[in-house]
């Protein structure tokens, strides 16, 4: 028998190797092996088994890592599915589905030393005191770990290994599972009652998860159908306004899908809304005929914790998988239904190769497993939501929020009004600072939302122009006043806050900071609002993992009273207490270089109001803009999603863009710009004549990319537009395996891009 492993290097090919008779029972499709490859020894991952190979002299599979297969057929299928469509090399897309973690040689468990207690004949002989107390504590709790032991008992480890010699105790090492929820107290808690639209989306739902269930049958052939992609299992798209009730949908269908013996995967955008969804899965699963263990993936967690994590799900312990984009590929098996929550989010898309994006990923998976899709919004994107016109997904809508709460009002208001001749723009308008005060005597909580951290976004010199600049990139240097330097927010260089400009010919001691970030707005609240409890929440307050946990846990137990933050604060977290919500510089992104601007700006609006009103008090809104009467702003105002999408759709179909056409972003990268812009010509004349013909291709540039200077590197981009991805994406692999490219200049395809930076 013969063995097809693909290394972990990035070689684009597998290698055959003989499986040695002492292994034949163990190597499968999936196992982790050591080969040969030259004077090295390598690690990979059987791909294929054959019983022939087209070489001759084979070299032996030197030995197995673990026990288990760790990569199953089906996951495997959609790694090669990854490599191929988003244009990058077999074995990278395979180490993007296992985690770092559980790829290591050795074993990555942790073991502890247990105690417990033996039976013997006969009575208890006489023992000295200490290892009396000793017994005394073992013979009421008959197993202990060692050290939480000799902490009770207020001894030492000989005692214990005493009581072992006289073969009263046995001592051995037990894995220890680091659960990094261990500490969370949850209460168990019971379906909610259902509104007529919930109840009709979730029979939606579990009508298609049955009708699979029955067409794949308890005899069908596992491997046959996971390498046939289904095309009847439908996706849905959830379109339910913020505070509708999806959550409790999506915890009835997770429910039917364990009745039925199966699992689920559950996808947010943001590891500070993991904390509040893993308690409200933990809550509803921890207990009861359904009880299962609900497992965490996401890059916060230690590297023993996701270890752990991942390897729950792969034995069957944990049958609910929540995390970010990289929990699409958890061995979750039989997979029912696959769960992408904020479905919207460009958080979904992987800036590395492989540059998946995790919704459409999931798609994939639902269709070569059998497993239904529900992707959930209140501000859906345009292509989900074209998508459902075009017959491809089912639309599902909640219209209204659950338990009749009333949607929070939403007032504009237009900052040019409040510019005084001769002072700086304030940060707060007179309407949202009363507002604030208002609802802190009411002892209700406010958030308030600037997706900008920092204290100030430059800073110029007024007298000759000078701006503080990044080094290494085409961006301004930003203040951070707490730390007392200047930072760029792309590569993260540091420098000192100079007390002069900096322009040799000009020294002026008067430089002054333009723009703001939270740290500014939090120093003006905490003038403002002396008694109020602030907190500031964006990636320069949390050092700590835990840190997400903590101010969450605080606000919602009412230790805080103004939350302010970035887009973490934005959607998904549910605070009954919150009556005002903020918008400090709403049209912040709606200038920005890119097709998606109004979109984007549309969704983080509709999104952040949706945290106010939650509760009993209806809530209220204030959005500060200086284009007040942009679409995206008062389509926001409205809540009127439809609106706002037909008006965009209007846009996008003049010019092509998604979701009428698909996208395809080739970047050209170097040290030296004139290389740089030389290869990028050189490629386009190569794709000039690899698509001749090609009927409905757009191609524009190769042009500076709108960051042209990024951690050192110059970059020159082309746009591709085309309705025939798949094809287009096979054309872009032969490209950049037969182009050679000077040896400091690199070429990087991103299909599907969501940022055109």
């Amino acid at each position: 028998m013969i063995a097809r492993v693909t290394l972990e290097l990035a070689l684009r090919k597998e290698f055959d190797y003989s499986i040695p008779p002492e292994l034949a029972q163990q190597v499968e499709v999936g196992t982790r092996v050591q080969v040969p490859f030259g004077a090295r020894r390598i690690l990979g991952c059987v791909t294929a088994l054959a019983e022939e190979s087209a070489q001759t002299k084979l070299k032996p599979i030197l030995k197995i890592i673990g026990t288990t297969s760790l990569v199953t057929p089906k996951v495997l299928k959609l790694a090669r599915w990854i490599g191929e469509y988003y244009c990058c090399a077999p074995e990278v897309a395979l180490k993007s589905v296992l985690p770092e973690a559980v790829r290591h040689e050795r074993a990555g468990w942790r073991e502890r030393l247990v105690v417990r207690v033996l039976s013997f004949a006969g009575g208890l002989p006489k023992l000295p005191k200490r290892q009396q107390e000793v017994w005394s504590i073992l013979e009421d709790r008959k197993e202990l770990p060692l050290q939480e032991l000799l902490e009770l008992a207020k001894t030492t480890a000989s005692t214990v290994r005493r009581l072992e010699d006289r073969g009263l105790v046995a001592v051995s090492a037990q894995v220890s599972e680091r659960d990094p929820y261990a500490r969370e107290q949850i209460l168990p808690t019971q379906p909610l009652p259902l509104n007529s639209a919930q109840a009709q989306a979730l029979a939606a739902v579990i009508a298609v998860m049955e009708a699979s269930a029955e067409k794949r049958g308890p005899e069908a052939n596992a491997e046959k159908l996971a390498s046939t992609p289904r095309p009847e299992v439908r996706t849905f798209l959830l379109h339910g306004v913020t505070g509708s009730g999806k959550t409790e949908v999506y915890l009835q269908a997770i429910a039917h899908a364990l009745a039925r013996g199966k699992g689920a995967i559950v996808l947010v955008p943001e590891i500070s809304l993991t904390p509040q969804t893993v308690e409200r899965f933990k809550a509803r699963f921890s207990s009861g005929p359904l009880q299962t263990l609900v497992a965490v993936l996401h890059s916060h967690l230690s590297t023993g914790e996701r270890h752990d994590e991942w390897h729950k799900i792969r034995q069957g312990r944990a049958r609910i998988a929540i995390g970010a984009r990289s929990a699409i590929f958890a061995p979750v098996d039989p997979l029912g239904l696959i769960i992408v929550d904020e479905e919207h989010e460009h958080t979904y898309k992987q800036e590395e190769a492989p540059r998946y994006h995790a919704r459409d990923v999931a798609i994939m998976r639902g269709q070569m497993e059998g497993a239904t899709v529900v992707l959930g919004s209140a501000t859906p994107s345009l292509e989900s939501f074209y998508n459902c016109g075009k017959g491809k997904y089912r639309l599902l809508e909640l219209p209204e929020r659950a338990d009749d709460k009333k949607m929070p009002v939403v007032r504009i208001v237009d900052m040019r009004q409040t510019v005084r001749v001769g002072k700086s723009i304030p940060i707060f308008s007179p309407q949202l600072k009363e507002a604030i005060g208002l609802r802190l005597e009411r002892k209700e909580q406010v958030i308030l939302f600037l997706n900008r951290r920092g204290y100030s976004s430059s800073l110029q010199c007024p007298r000759c122009g000078y701006i503080a600049g990044c080094p290494n990139c085409s961006v301004s240097l930003s203040y951070h006043r707490h730390e007392q330097q200047l930072s760029c927010h792309i590569c993260g260089h540091h420098d000192k806050v100079p007390t002069v400009c900096p322009n040799q010919a000009c020294r002026n001691p008067e430089i002054r900071y333009a723009g703001l970030g939270t740290q500014r707005v939090e120093e003006t609240l905490c003038k403002l609002f002396p008694h109020a409890r602030t907190v500031r929440m964006d990636s320069d307050a949390l050092k700590r993992k835990e840190d997400y946990r903590r101010i969450l846990t605080d606000f919602r137990v009412g230790k805080i009273d103004i939350l302010l933050g970035t887009q973490m604060i934005a959607k998904g977290l549910h605070f009954p207490n919150v009556t005002l919500v903020g918008i400090i510089y709403a049209d912040l992104a709606l200038h920005q270089p890119d097709f998606r601007a109004s979109e984007r700006t549309f969704q983080l609006l509709t999104q952040v109001a949706g945290r106010a009103g939650r509760g009993d008090v209806e809530g209220e809104v204030f959005v500060q803009a200086f284009t007040p009467f942009h679409p995206s702003i008062q389509f926001a105002r409205r809540h009127d999603f439809i609106g706002f999408y037909e008006q965009e759709l209007g846009f996008r179909q003049q010019l092509k863009y998604p979701p009428i056409s698909r996208v395809a972003l080739l970047t050209l990268k170097g040290r030296n710009e004139e290389k740089v812009k030389f290869s990028a010509d050189h490629i386009r004349r190569e794709l000039d004549k690899l698509l001749a013909g090609w009927e409905d291709l757009i191609v524009a540039g190769p042009a500076p990319a709108p960051l042209t200077r990024a951690e050192t590197y110059y970059r020159y981009q082309m746009m591709l537009r085309t309705q025939r991805m798949t094809a287009l994406s096979r054309r872009l692999a032969e490209l950049m395996q037969t182009q050679t490219l000077p040896e400091d200049v690199t070429l990087s395809v991103d299909i599907d891009p969501v940022d055109l930076s």
